[in-house]
């Protein structure tokens, strides 16, 4: 289990660990054992400390590690993947918010991991529970052609500011920060705080800030966020940011679990009231604080030279074509371009975290990996002339699946794999959407590429269905004595410049959803005018601006009605099952702790 970094090698890269935490954990859990320190006391210390609960047990956890702004190191990829082979089931999970995960770890074995991980500079605090979450960052930021500047040193400058700080340790509810590298590739609008680089020029200078949202977020109720202002200064961030947690901490919601996000605050005061408060709160915070109290943001970058010594082998020009439309993003920088990895569902197992490790330092000139908003991973800073050698590396481990910037990527939550709440195995759908798609070479349908398709198990939104072209949350239907797994579709999310939620549209059980996503792709193919894409034709039926023949939600959902009908169990037993499973399918569900 040796992987201990220099001391060198550690001042080259942020170190979010505190190895005496371990320790603790230890000792709270065999407090709890001993029966000394109650079940809610001690779920809620596990999962400040990212120690998720696990579907319908108390004696194995979910580990959470935090990667924030989605920047990891190969020597850190390397010591999860040791970690997940001795204590989870051999493989990782790259959640839609830049995190890794560990499933189905004993509990007792959660403070040997966290140890482990502080070796090379990780940590799972607050990666979990009533605090600021991981502070996430676009894997695009310092790369991207529309930004007006890197946000990756203040999104790592928040985080160590927020790591930690008593300010957001007993918050109503978690709490989320999201910096863009443009309106086009963030998250902004549907997290607490959203942030968008932006700046103002003069005569005689130019002043960089930031756009701010404030209130967005997803679940049984979603919202879009509202704009604080029209620029936000640099000089600013941190007292907003302190102004915004504040106001939350002393006003949110701590008595109704389903109603205490910040959103609902925002909601119940309304808008401008809200704006008001935060905008005297900062004043006090400006006032009040310590010269002390800021935060460092560290603009230098160090590149590494790539020492090139790969073989290029049995190369497929047309897969790699394909994998090159698909997969890659040219960088602002000439040259130099980004490479997405479309992972299944967000799975990789150790062996491919291992070897990824080595094709990082090898192909990348930054010497890290960022994590994406889709459960996928970035290589950035590659050389063109390095594109053929990278493509046949990731073959050679089972990474290079086409498809990674199309429809062809879906994102499912866990689902039923492990989690308490979830109704519906969206995990695995995904993964079957993705390898069906792919099998129909769908990735290579440009007027496809620019839509999404996100599966949550059930309405609390860890897929972000909300905000996909086509989304999908996981429920039960009943047809006589008998339950069947069944999702509910919406249509027309978006988390661009012009970001809005999707709009329902019709329940249809779990076996058919393959089939309504590829009718609704043959719908749009006979309606669609010669420049529409399927994400612009979904909009205009959604805002009711369509000039086709499907004028409205209505007109689709009764083209798809055909989709909804049950056949006979003793005809189709495997209807009444969901994927991954051959028993009948039911709802029991387990005690969720997003809120505890």
């Amino acid at each position: 289990m040796e992987n201990k970094l220099s001391l060198n090698e550690l001042s080259t890269q942020n170190n979010w660990a505190k190895t005496d935490e371990a320790n603790h954990f230890s000792k709270m859990l065999r407090l709890y054992r001993q029966n000394k320190l109650d079940l809610d006391s001690f779920r809620r210390f596990r999962l400040q400390h990212g120690a998720y609960g696990t579907r319908m047990t108390d004696d194995y956890a979910m580990v959470r590690i935090k990667i924030p702004a989605g920047e990891i190191h190969p020597e850190q990829l390397t010591k999860i993947a040791q970690l997940s082979d001795s204590f989870s089931i051999g493989s990782a999970h790259i959640s839609t918010r830049q995190n890794i995960q560990l499933h189905w770890v004993v509990l007792e074995d959660v403070p040997e991991i966290m140890l482990e991980l502080a070796k090379v500079g990780l940590t799972t605090r607050e990666a979990c529970g009533n605090t600021v979450r991981n502070v996430m960052c676009s894997p695009l930021s310092g790369v991207c052609n529309n930004e007006a500047f890197d946000s990756t040193p203040y999104a790592i400058a928040t985080a160590k500011f927020l790591l930690r700080n008593p300010l957001n340790q007993n918050l109503p509810r978690k709490f989320k920060f999201n910096f863009a590298c443009c309106e086009k590739h963030g998250m902004d609008k549907i997290v607490d705080v959203g942030l968008v680089p932006t700046i103002k020029e003069y005569a005689k200078h130019i002043q960089y800030g930031f756009k701010i949202f404030l209130g967005g977020g997803l679940g049984n109720k979603s919202y879009v966020g509202h704009q604080l202002e029209e620029f936000t200064p640099i000089e600013d961030l941190l007292h907003t940011s302190i102004a915004v947690i504040r106001i939350f901490d002393r006003l949110g919601n701590r008595k109704n679990l389903a109603r205490n996000r910040m959103r609902y605050l925002v909601n119940e005061l309304g808008w401008d009231k809200f704006k008001t408060l935060i905008l005297k709160e900062r004043i006090i915070s400006r006032v009040t604080q310590s010269i002390t109290t800021s935060f460092e943001v560290d603009n230098n970058k160090t590149m590494h030279k790539i020492n090139q010594t790969s073989q290029l082998v049995n190369l497929d020009l047309i897969m790699y074509d394909r994998w090159l439309n698909t997969n890659t993003i040219k960088q602002k920088q000439t040259d130099y371009y980004s490479i997405f990895l479309t992972l299944e569902a967000g799975d990789i197992t150790s062996n491919q975290l291992r070897k990824l490790a080595k094709i990082c330092e090898e192909f990348s000139q930054e010497r890290l990996l960022r994590h994406g908003f889709s459960q996928d991973i970035v290589i950035r800073w590659v050389h063109k002339n390095h594109l053929k050698m990278l493509y046949s590396r990731l073959v050679s481990v089972g990474l290079a699946n086409p498809g990674a910037l199309t429809i062809a990527s879906p994102v499912g939550c866990s689902g039923t794999t492990s989690c308490n709440l979830a109704l519906t195995n969206s995990h695995r759908l995904a993964k079957e959407i993705q390898r069906k798609l792919l099998s129909l070479r769908i990735d290579q349908d440009d007027d496809l590429k620019d839509s999404t398709i996100k599966i949550s198990g059930c309405p609390n939104s860890c897929g972000q269905h909300e905000i996909a072209t086509i989304g999908f949350y996981g429920g039960g239907g009943r047809s006589g004595k008998d339950m069947y797994p069944v999702y509910q579709m919406s249509l027309g999310g978006r988390h661009d410049d012009h970001a809005q939620l999707g709009t329902n549209c019709i329940r249809i059980p779990a076996k058919n959803v393959i089939d309504t996503i590829l009718k609704l792709i043959s719908i749009f193919k006979q309606d669609k005018k010669p420049h529409d894409s399927f994400k612009s034709w979904i909009d205009k039926i959604v805002n009711s601006r369509s000039d086709t023949s499907i004028q409205s939600i209505n007109d689709i959902k009764k083209l798809l009605i055909p989709l909804t009908v049950v056949p006979n169990k003793s005809e189709n037993s495997d209807f009444f099952s969901d994927y991954g499973s051959t028993d009948n399918y039911h709802t029991r569900t387990g005690k969720g702790e997003c809120a505890a």
